[in-house]
């Protein structure tokens, strides 16, 4: 089990993490993501997909149209990881 990142060490990281905000009961991390249409909005979920089955690390994520609101913790830690920081940044590279 991943152990929760101690509140320094997140918001030192999250700041390198454009679009990426902390939760107001600091337990989770989120974004949301725009693309231009459904199709490209589908690609990066499927990208996601594949890498939180490669990670067995799973976001919680809601999708209309071309817009993606993903929130991520990591429940078994009782907050945000090294986990869930690697995923936001694999997801930012994917959306770029």
């Amino acid at each position: 089990m991943a152990d929760k990142l101690p509140e320094g060490a997140l918001k030192e990281s999250l700041a390198k993490l454009p679009g990426w905000t902390l939760a107001k009961n600091g337990a989770a991390i989120s974004k949301t993501f725009q693309f231009k249409g459904f199709s490209q909005a589908w690609a990066f979920m499927s990208r996601v997909a594949l890498l939180a089955e490669k990670m067995n690390h799973h976001p919680e994520w809601f999708n209309v149209y071309n817009r993606i609101e993903i929130t991520l913790n990591t429940h078994d830690a009782g907050g945000i990881t090294d986990l869930d920081l690697k995923m936001a940044g694999e997801m930012n590279k994917y959306a770029a």
